[in-house]
């Protein structure tokens, strides 16, 4: 499996496109900005974005979904519990000091445990309130792979003082659905340096 995270974004959001060698079909998760970056990824690996997915709908991580939609034609993929979030996106693009960017509906609100799949790479979809109350991760089981969002950071949580954040659901997320995946589960948060959930169940101050 083809695997590139690249920071955009103001906030350095990891946007990571997942590829499969073969049919050359891809999953982009989290395009935030920086859209001629994440084109040029691509387009060294030949592939064909089938899949959109945003794992939460703050600016930093859904801002370019729809021009890349409106690039490669594929459906955008986020659950619309965080539809609230994006009727305030003039709101969060006033905290960051942005230009407001055209966010839309989800073309499809997944459920949890659902498959999102692509040829040669399956993935599910774990839903995860607590950061926002639509927030949710993509687990890879084959690669040992988690791009988590903004729920679990190396050595840290996502923080949950902004509208729709709640403590205790994000803490009950991380402790019911992600710290239960394999030690060897490679861990991509939102932002900063990757971990492993064995790594994470054992230093990680807040769920110690």
């Amino acid at each position: 499996m083809i695997r590139e995270t690249l920071a955009v974004g103001l906030l350095g959001c990891n946007c990571t496109v997942l590829g499969d060698e073969e049919s050359h079909e891809a999953i982009v998760v989290d395009p935030g900005y920086d859209i001629p970056r994440i084109l040029a990824v691509l387009a060294k690996h030949q592939l064909t974005v089938k899949q959109i997915v945003v794992t939460h709908a703050h600016i930093d991580h859904i801002a370019s979904a729809l021009d890349l939609k409106q690039i490669t034609g594929a459906p955008i993929l986020y659950s619309q519990a965080d539809l609230p979030l994006v009727a305030m996106m003039d709101m969060q693009a006033g905290w960051l000091n942005l230009a407001v960017p055209k966010v839309m509906p989800p073309d499809h609100s997944p459920e949890d445990g659902e498959q999102v799949s692509v040829r040669g790479i399956d993935a599910t979809v774990l839903h995860t309130p607590g950061h926002t109350e639509g927030s949710l991760c993509l687990h890879v089981p084959a690669a040992n792979l988690l791009l988590a969002g903004d729920t679990l950071f190396a050595g840290g949580v996502g923080r949950t003082d902004l509208p729709g954040g709640n403590t205790e659901k994000l803490l009950g997320s991380i402790r019911e659905r992600l710290l239960p995946l394999p030690d060897a589960t490679q861990v991509i948060p939102g932002h900063g340096p990757a971990t492993t959930i064995a790594r994470e169940r054992a230093t990680n101050p807040f769920l110690i």
